[in-house]
Formats: structure tokens, sequence, C-alpha cells
């Protein structure tokens, strides 16, 4: 691994800037933590999707210094295959905020994130470069649409999914009613939908955040299938919902209805219980 394959930061801009470089049309944040088993196969299915698709693109690793050294692994493939970067945050952690950190470093028109550790085929990624294609603000990949799905849950949380997915349509079809899967990691934004927005998440969970309060207009959705991890034990825990509840108190600072805030907090609520079990 070179000096330079890893940029260490700490604090980072919670705004996106609407500046971009022209030669890089996707930009592609993973962010991890403790991935060092994942990453590696996940990145090179990457690069050969998204080299197969012709665009110029980046992908952005945005490692919270993994005690497993996630982001030496990440560098040391940096070396080897062109159009990877490496960030590592130094006392910053939250997946929600490595993925802002990472979209505050990138120079893509098009801005996205896959999780890092495997549970999303890369394969989609092309589908959701096409359904952008069409001035599409933001592409989702779905297990709620026809050809998604999950590969091997239990019925009760099917169930929990499915009702967390009605009861948003039902409460908020003006925000997460637009997605049949408002808690999908999986996504698509154009950058001038939310450059200039003021970002700062909290927890893991960013669509929502990015449906409420950028300039969405033209949604598309793509199916997927949500895998099993292969390597490793998942990250959620009990610190993911106080992350959520003071995600929560933020977001009554921002310009959303009470009414709203209590929808949002139910809907969400159901599908962090689903994601856990």
């Amino acid at each position: 691994m070179t000096d330079d394959a890893v940029v260490e930061v700490g604090d980072h801009p919670t705004a996106i800037s609407a500046e971009h470089d022209p030669a890089v049309v996707l930009s592609l944040v993973v962010p991890t933590y403790d991935e060092a088993g994942n990453i590696e196969p996940l990145l090179r299915s990457l690069h050969g999707v998204l080299t197969d698709s012709q665009v110029g693109f980046e992908i952005l690793v945005v490692d919270d210094d993994s005690p497993d050294r996630t982001w030496e692994v990440a560098g040391n493939l940096a070396a080897e295959l062109s159009g990877i970067r490496v960030i590592r945050r130094i006392g910053a952690s939250g997946l929600a905020t490595a993925v802002t950190c990472g979209w505050a470093h990138a120079r893509g028109e098009i801005l996205g994130v896959i999780d890092g550790d495997g549970q999303h085929p890369p394969a989609v990624v092309a589908d959701l470069l096409d359904a952008m294609a069409d001035r599409t603000d933001v592409a989702v990949a779905s297990r709620h649409v026809p050809g998604g799905g999950v590969s091997n849950w239990s019925a009760l949380r099917r169930l929990l999914s499915r009702g967390a997915q009605a009861l948003g349509l039902l409460l908020l079809p003006g925000t997460v009613g637009r997605v049949t899967d408002p808690m999908s990691g999986y996504f698509l934004v154009r950058r001038d939908v939310i450059a200039g927005t003021d970002l700062d998440p909290v927890g893991y969970k960013i669509l929502l955040e990015v449906l409420a309060r950028g300039d969405v207009r033209r949604v598309a959705e793509r199916p997927y299938v949500f895998l099993e991890r292969e390597r490793g034990e998942s990250k959620v825990s009990a610190g993911h919902y106080v992350g959520y509840l003071r995600h929560l108190m933020r977001l009554r600072l921002h310009p959303l209805r009470s009414r709203a805030l209590v929808r949002y907090l139910v809907v969400t609520a159901l599908a962090l219980l689903a994601d856990a079990l």
C-alpha cells in the first residue's frame, strides 16, 4: 500500500458541494467497519460492474478506523485497481455520517451508497445507473418491487418489513410513500438534488433523510434480493436505536411538520425492528 492510498480525515462538511468533475459520472460510497473479510470480493465485483458500464466512476471506501484494518485491505486494492479511493475516519463513527463524509469528498455528478458487507448484490448498481439516465433524481434498489426479495428471512421478519412498508405508504405518502423500500441502504441520488442541503443524519439509514430534505422530484426503483452475510456479524445493536432517537430530535429542528415527525417515528421504528430481527 502506498503512503497516499488512504486519506485520513476527522470532521467533514455536512453540506454537499454543487461542484463535480465532468469526467466522473458516479461516486459510489461503501461505508465500512470491521469488514476486512468482505471488502476485497465486494470491491473487485463492483469494479468489474462499473468498468463494464463504461461510465466514469470512483468507489469511495469510508472506513471508521476498523480494528480489523479494513481500510488497509481496501488501500492495498486501491493500488491495484483504478478508481478506488479510501477514507479512514479518525474519531468519527456511524454509517449514515460515513456516507455523507464520502459524498462530501466525492467528485461525481451522481452519488450513491452500497453496504460494505456483501448483502447488496453489486450487479444491481448497473440497473440503478440505467434508471438515472432519464433525469431521475433518486434510484432506489428495493426488496419490495417485482423481482426483489430477501434470501433467508423468517416469516416474522418478512411480516414486520411489509408492515412497515404498508404503514409508510398509508401515513407518509409525500415522503416514505414515494418508495416501496424506505429503509433501503442501496441507492443513487443526483448531486444537484442535495447540493447545499445540510445532511447531518444520526444512525445508519440515510434514504429518508435524502427524500425529506432533498429536492427530489423523480424517483425510480429497481429490484434486488437482499443476501445473507457470508462473513462477519450484523452491526445492528441497541446503539442504533439511540442514534435513531437523536436523529428524530434533530429532525424536529428542521421544517418537518410535527405530525409528519410522529409518523416518521412510527414507520422508522417498525422498519428498524424488522432489520434487527
